[in-house]
């Protein structure tokens, strides 16, 4: 057998016992330049580099001297010879593969069609951001799948990512010499070789994969006309204008799988690593196999490393992408090439929208940041998605992974001046805090504003999908000093939050409000957002009775001092709040504050909080074990909630009722009259699905399944109690979850255990 220079080298690294990234290591010359020497498609490297790779495979005599013949050998040849890269042939495919199953089954399931006439497509697209493993995955299933292409496999790199991507008509050059067409019988016109090249295809049946296509128009000629042949494209670009194909489009891989390739990589070491330092490593990669490949390398490069070190350093979020580079892989450097493609006005937003604080974002926010019209970052957002920059995510919004995230960050700091991204920060929080306080005024009386939202419907969707980020707004502006703009905001909030009161941030929201009260030195203010974080702490499942007292009770002295009597009757309705419930219990003291807060209410002309006094009065009733009284108590504030004349909203009847029907069934099923106090629970639960108040929902169905329903209704209890379970769930709620979940289980068909 002739030997050839990728022969020798490979054979004098394997006697080494040196791998690829070894061997880099070692001479200094990269991964990439190594394989494509050793699967011959760098025929004649430079002298120098051959010396390099000659003293790290510590090659002397005349065996060095046979090494460096062979490569001057190689840089003899034609040059036709020299750019060929061989013969297409299929790239190794890796040993510590791992997971991808439902991905390689799809394209087993896109080649089994090839024998279905009516099926047959004959090319598949497999997209995905940088890192993700399109290439590895392509490789992997051709291996696997070798057999169904007796006529053949070839593969080539299109360079999509590189300032000068192969023609297409180079590429069909490529695959019909490796499918032994001369050079003379080469049609020259593109048209005639792609013709050429789809007449071969229809005779045999043999598989073409490129790798990395640039656009539609690179890969376009190379589409099948017909017959058993495949063509398999992977690009970071979707390249939806290609027409009559398959799409598979590749996501970064479940944590399960990543760590389980990352210990892969791993066995190789002597020390076992920590399964929660792996784990730690897995949550800061994403998911991103080249990111997994490369903290594996770098850990089995470097010995003397222990895991929790390379924790360490990638715990740093700005240091996190310079560590994630071993060799000639560098995760950055991945980023940078589908960076370098977007067109130039793409890439300010691009790095603009790294100052988003939450996980998603719309296009709407990012063109208040970019400065550009709706439809404009609209256009340029879907080319980031184009190229696996941003993904799509639901409700027509994007996100970043965390990754590229660093990295638009990384090109923020390096590309924009600091005042401009000042600037952009402040009208993202401007603009985050002034569309916050004009959604929640929907729901204030007298509120709405239909320049910007078109209903009530609207508003709250955009409360609730903005969250994180105005959230963050509210902290920024709060360092910054606009007090007045926090206060605002939260007011504006606190008019809605009753329909989404299971969000966890409530009590932070109100926090913040307060100190900007504090600042402004305004006593009433300071009332009002002790009152609303005293409500936090009464809620039954962040109940804190003592936290609620304090807040009530220093925002009655600040209501006083301040002349108000709304806030000191509120403060006086959760100080009755806080007495009822444990560890504070004492109920009289508790009615007692509550008709203090009734008269109150009475003389500030307020009927929505008078109402809400009666409903206290009821539940405190309730407690006193008065069913009676309670009934008559809940009854009216029903009149009132229903009664068009009484003054309130329709937002706060639509708040405050679900609660009323609730109580008043709960009282009519404790005084024996269930046929009366059912329809009216579930009218209740009704109502709180509509306004999607998840807990008053669950509690609700719990009170139903619990105390409703009676053993002649044993299905319906345990459905009730079910649904609590699962709505329970849905919230974190998981104590309450199991508990209702139990209590369904103990209910048999006949009655209950």
């Amino acid at each position: 057998m002739t030997t050839t220079f990728a022969l020798m080298l490979r054979t004098a690294r394997h006697e080494c016992g040196l791998t690829l990234e070894e061997l880099s290591e070692a001479s200094g010359v990269s991964v990439r330049a190594l394989s494509d020497m050793e699967r011959g498609r760098a025929l004649g490297p430079q002298r120098r580099t051959v010396e390099l790779i000659a003293d790290a495979l510590k090659l002397d005599g005349a065996r060095r001297d046979e090494f460096v013949a062979l490569a001057k050998a190689g840089r003899t040849r034609s040059g036709y010879l020299t750019a060929a890269p061989g013969l297409c042939e299929l790239p190794g495919s890796i040993g510590d593969f791992t997971g991808r199953t439902a991905e390689l089954a799809w394209i087993s399931g896109v080649l089994d069609a090839l024998d279905e006439p009516e099926d047959r497509l004959g090319a598949a697209v497999i997209s995905g951001g940088a890192g993700v493993g399109k290439t590895t995955l392509v490789v992997r299933a051709a291996h696997r799948l070798r057999d169904r292409f007796p006529d053949g496999m070839y593969f080539v790199d299109a360079l999509g990512m590189s300032q000068r991507p192969v023609a297409s008509a180079e590429i069909l050059g490529q695959v019909l010499r490796a499918m032994g067409v001369r050079d003379q019988q080469m049609p020259q016109a593109p048209a005639e070789r792609a013709g050429h090249y789809r007449q071969l295809l229809r005779q045999r049946r043999v598989l073409v994969i490129v790798d990395d296509a640039a656009a539609e128009s690179q890969v376009r000629p190379l589409l099948p006309g017909g017959g058993p042949s495949q063509l398999i494209v992977t690009s970071r670009r979707l390249l939806a204008g290609l027409e009559g194909v398959q799409r598979l489009h590749l996501d970064p891989m479940p944590a399960a799988d990543a760590k389980d390739l990352l210990g892969r990589i791993l066995a190789e070491r002597f020390d076992a690593p920590r399964a929660d330092d792996l784990q730690e490593l897995v949550d800061m990669l994403g998911g991103l196999p080249l990111a997994v490949r490369i903290v594996g390398n770098r850990l089995i490069s470097r010995p003397g490393w222990s895991t929790a070190d390379l924790v360490a350093r990638l715990s740093v979020a700005e240091r996190r992408l310079d560590q994630l580079s071993a060799g000639d892989l560098k995760m950055a450097a991945a980023f940078e090439m589908s960076y370098e493609q977007l067109p130039d006005p793409v890439r300010p937003l691009f790095r603009r929208a790294s100052l988003v604080p939450g996980a998603d974002f719309s296009a709407v926010l990012l063109s208040v940041i970019g400065e550009v019209a709706v439809s404009v970052a609209e256009d340029q957002l879907d080319d980031l998605v184009d190229l696996g920059l941003l993904e799509a995510a639901e409700g027509g919004r994007y996100r970043f992974h965390d990754l590229v995230r660093l990295y638009a960050s990384q090109r923020l700091e390096a590309e924009d001046p600091v005042d401009v991204v000042a600037d952009a920060k402040r009208r993202m929080v401007a603009w985050l805090l002034d569309t916050l306080t004009t959604a929640g005024r929907w729901f204030q009386p007298g509120g709405a504003d239909t320049a910007v939202f078109g209903s009530a419907e609207d508003a709250e969707a955009w409360i609730r999908a903005e969250a994180e980020h105005w959230f963050q707004a509210l902290g920024a502006a709060a360092v910054a000093g606009d007090h007045r703009a926090v206060v605002r905001a939260v007011n504006a909030a606190y008019a809605f939050h009753e329909r989404w009161v299971h969000w966890p941030r409530w009590s932070d929201v109100f926090t913040l409000a307060l100190d900007s009260a504090v600042q402004l030195g305004d006593a009433a203010l300071q009332a009002e957002f002790l009152n609303y974080l005293a409500y936090t702490h009464t809620l039954p499942w962040r109940a804190n009775g003592p936290a609620a007292l304090d807040r009530a009770q220093r925002a009655r002295t600040l209501a006083r001092q301040a002349g108000d009597l709304r806030q000191e009757a509120f403060a006086l309705l959760y100080t009755a709040a806080a007495r009822r419930g444990r560890p504070l219990r004492d109920l009289e003291a508790a009615l007692s504050a509550i008709r203090q807060a009734a008269d109150l209410f009475e003389r500030a002309g307020d009927v929505g909080a008078r109402v809400e006094t009666l409903l206290g009065a009821g539940v405190i009733a309730f407690d006193l074990g008065d069913a009676a009284a309670a009934l008559a108590a809940y009854r009216q504030a029903l009149a009132v909630a229903e009664d068009p004349d009484s003054g309130l909203t329709t937002f706060a009847v639509e708040a405050i009722l679900p609660h009323i029907l609730g109580h008043t069934a709960q009282a009519l099923g404790r005084l024996g009259r269930r046929d009366e106090a059912i329809p009216m629970m579930l009218r209740a639960v009704d109502l709180f699905g509509g306004l999607q108040v998840v807990m008053g929902q669950a509690a609700w169905l719990r009170i139903l399944g619990e105390e409703l329903y009676g053993d002649d209704h044993a299905a319906e209890a345990r459905a009730s109690l079910s649904r609590a379970g699962d709505l329970y769930e849905t919230v974190g709620q998981h104590d309450r979850a199991a508990y209702c979940r139990g209590a369904a289980d103990a209910i048999c068909e006949g009655g209950r255990n």
